[in-house]
């Protein structure tokens, strides 16, 4: 995931006014995007609108609802819950959002909030930092509903669908013999709920219905995306490593999608090292031929610059997941290890590969950048600080399969979709019409064959 933190250095325009209110010791920090507000600002942060601390009583008091108290972001919690980083108010921890302003809880921030200090869960939540600013939607071109009944889109869906199944997305496929050519995607989904995430998983949707995957790698997966997932037309030709009561307990999470005629058993292993609640997912497989694959997708810890430092990036952090991802599937015969590996070459050296493992993009496309982030040609990232990065990759180990092609999918803006998106221009706000494509990463399709 690039997750907003690795691009959330804030334009040099918002860093100097940073610097400037710092001078006031009354100015405060926004818990969301860490903009430091000035004094006068009291109910709610100048860029991001999320509510200050202080939103509740101007004075700098504190106020309860149904014995809670909510306070300035600094106030400690009590055992079994945790304070939202937008409003400070202390949630029960087994709360998925925030009973008072709806923010969902920073991941794992409602697990450890007895040993974490309130004001270091930012660290945990990968959308602070972001330099979005406030969305509005573009009324004047507004889409058509999903699904009307003489909507010749739908129409026309509805058949491709039902040709799909012809060509192996039903779950009720022949499953006597394993495929001699395997698709497996890997995409980060972009956990941001408020631009257009409807619109962008149907688009998405669609991207598995064009390409047919055998296997998908999901990151950034929120239980919201999940639920409109499984209302897809594709959903049940997959089984998903993920199950419901999975999903209650993650703000966010990878998952794992599969309809290869294979024994498969889904696992998953937390890293020692992450405050951000990241894992390892595994799917070990063992087709019929008698073949062994084994399929991992990760999310490794993602690089999080924020107020006073702005040196959070994490990199050591990934650089020992990684390694110890490579371990744990190193006995494996044949292995795919894909997923949003936040990854920095110039910051995190080259990827740790053993002997025998190899770079999809590096082999199949040298000379390419390969960047699965980039804030030039996905035009809906326009108005960011300029970010070009590989962060998505494909790392396999085989002995009874060969790469045929990885390829970058999600390249193109949905039709018909826009956005507002407002940026501060020598001290005036100009609002830019930008389009949407399904996320905010390219997602990337690996086809191999069995020898």
């Amino acid at each position: 995931m690039l997750d907003r933190t690795i691009t959330s250095f804030p334009p040099l325009h918002l860093r100097s006014s940073m610097s400037s209110a710092s001078s006031s010791s009354s100015s405060w920090s926004c818990p969301r995007c860490t903009f430091l507000n000035p004094a006068s600002q009291k109910l709610s942060c100048q860029i991001c609108l999320s509510p200050s601390a202080i939103a509740g009583d101007v004075g700098g008091g504190s106020f309860s609802i149904n014995g809670n108290r909510a306070s300035s972001i600094g106030a400690a919690a009590s055992p079994g819950q945790w304070p939202c980083t937008a409003c400070t108010y202390l949630n029960p921890n087994g709360n998925a959002c925030c009973e008072l302003c709806g923010t969902r809880a920073a991941p794992f921030s409602r697990f450890l909030s007895d040993e974490l200090d309130p004001a270091e869960l930012s660290a945990t939540d990968p959308s602070i930092g972001s330099v979005f600013l406030p969305l509005q939607r573009c009324g004047s071109k507004r889409p058509a509903p999903l699904e009307t009944a003489d909507d010749s889109r739908s129409l026309e869906k509805l058949a491709r669908c039902e040709k799909e199944e012809h060509l192996g997305l039903s779950s009720n496929a022949d499953t006597s013999s394993d495929p001699q050519m395997l698709k497996i995607l890997s995409y980060n989904v972009w956990f941001r709920e408020d631009l257009e995430v409807y619109k962008r998983m149907e688009a998405l949707g669609n991207l598995i219905l064009e390409h047919l995957p055998d296997f998908i790698c999901f990151q950034e997966v929120t239980p919201n995306i999940y639920k409109i997932f499984q209302s897809s037309k594709w959903w049940k030709a997959y089984r998903c490593s993920v199950s419901q009561d999975m999903v209650a307990e993650r703000a966010y999470f990878c998952m794992q999608m599969s309809k290869l005629p294979a024994e498969t058993k889904f696992s998953h292993k937390p890293f020692s090292n992450s405050i951000m609640g990241r894992e390892l997912c595994l799917a070990n497989m063992k087709l019929n031929s008698g073949k062994t694959l084994v399929i991992a997708t990760t999310h490794l810890e993602s690089p999080c610059p924020a107020p006073p430092k702005w040196d959070q990036m994490y990199s050591s952090e990934r650089v020992v997941q990684a390694k110890e991802s490579l371990a744990l599937l190193k006995d494996s015969q044949n292995v795919i290890f894909a997923g949003d590996m936040n990854w920095d070459d110039k910051l995190d050296g080259a990827f740790p590969l053993p002997d025998g493992w190899i770079d999809a993009w590096i082999v199949k496309k040298p000379g390419e950048n390969g960047w699965t982030y980039d804030t030039k040609s996905n035009k809906m990232l326009s108005g960011n600080r300029n970010l070009q990065k590989r962060l998505d990759r494909f790392m396999c180990k085989f002995n009874d399969f060969r790469i045929d092609s990885v390829e970058m999918i999600g390249m193109e803006a949905i039709a018909g979709l826009f956005y507002y998106k407002e940026k501060k221009v020598r001290n005036q706000m100009v609002k830019m019409e930008l389009p949407v494509l399904p996320s905010d990463h390219y997602g990337l399709l690996l086809t191999v064959s069995s020898l």
